[in-house]
């Protein structure tokens, strides 16, 4: 397990409860004293861009359910920060936000290749000490989070593949039951 802080995968472990978080992957981009927050990279929301804002008919690009957290905020994950100005780099080749319109008008020109930029609605967020605690109660599992898993092509399979990157043991809880009491 690695500490929490930008780029750190919470992972959640196996029988978390919690619907929002029940078998989901948060990219972590900042860990604080006073809070921390991410984003939720492995939950489809279920409407793409075009159907959320208005003027976006063509973009009929997938959009994550980021978190519980200011459900009418869109935010974005990307690659690309020579070209999207205000970019913060959270990893190395990973950068959050930055200049939403020119994203945009990138994307319309074929300047952006849309697999390298991922948008969210909403935010995963703790307060001061939550996430640690939420730690110490062992709700979630940390890893280095790397390109290949936040931008992973399907989104179902970002949490197995997030458990076998840990390797060991960690890799066969990829195939523990959701509830085991119906097993």
């Amino acid at each position: 397990m690695v500490n929490p802080g930008p780029g750190t995968l919470l992972i959640a472990e196996p029988f978390l409860k919690d619907p929002n978080f029940s078998r989901t992957v948060v990219f972590l981009c900042d860990h604080q004293d006073e809070g921390s927050f991410g984003f939720v990279i492995n939950r489809v929301f279920g409407h793409t861009l075009n159907e959320l804002m208005n003027d976006l008919d063509e973009l009929k690009l997938p959009v994550f359910y980021g978190g519980p957290v200011q459900m009418d905020t869109i935010h974005f994950l990307h690659q690309y920060p020579d070209l999207i100005p205000g970019s913060y780099e959270v990893l190395d080749g990973i950068y959050w936000g930055g200049d939403f319109e020119t994203a945009i008008t990138l994307i319309k020109a074929g300047s952006i290749d849309t697999t390298k930029i991922r948008f969210f609605i909403g935010y995963s967020g703790w307060g001061s000490g939550q996430l640690n605690d939420e730690l110490k109660e062992k709700s979630w599992l940390t890893a280095p989070a790397t390109r290949k898993l936040v931008f992973h092509r399907k989104a179902d399979e970002i949490w197995k593949e997030s458990l076998k990157h840990l390797g060991g043991d960690y890799e066969m809880m990829a195939n523990f039951p959701v509830d085991p009491q119906l097993n």
